[in-house]
């Protein structure tokens, strides 16, 4: 992609890039905006490395769900604070196990409900279609 100044103008595209950057995460929508204005001043091997330093960097940042819930935890030094919180994060994740359980019990129980429901009110519909059939052909005889 070559860059705005070799052309003079901005192209739609590129504002869109830069307010959507802007709104994802500011860094984001800077560099966009640095990358329009001065991007055909960069060597490609120079973007290139410190893109692949920064992402090197920040690979700590990623948030992995078994550390966060407490198995990639350093201890503390205090034993006993130690086992509270194992005992705490086990007990949190059993509360979390119940909820699901619950809440697939009661997603079960709704679509129960609602094909119980569905299928009165076709029973009814049939019902009445058919006292509308019988009682129309009475008539016409």
């Amino acid at each position: 992609m070559t860059s705005c100044s070799t052309r003079g103008r901005w192209h739609p595209l590129h504002v869109v890039a830069v307010i959507a950057g802007f709104l994802i995460w500011w860094p984001l929508g800077l560099a966009a905006l640095a990358y329009f204005i001065w991007g055909d001043r960069f060597p490609r091997e120079k973007v290139r490395e410190g893109f692949e330093r920064a992402k090197a960097e920040f690979a700590g940042f990623s948030r992995d769900q078994r550390s966060y819930a407490g198995h990639g935890w350093s201890a503390t030094g205090n034993a006993a604070f130690d086992d509270y919180r194992r005992e705490t994060l086990r007990r949190l994740e059993e509360e979390r196990r119940r909820l699901e359980e619950e809440g697939r019990a009661f997603a079960e129980f709704v679509t129960n409900l609602r094909r119980a429901r569905d299928k009165e009110e076709f029973d009814r519909f049939m019902a009445e279609r058919n006292a509308a059939r019988n009682g129309g052909e009475g008539h016409s005889a």
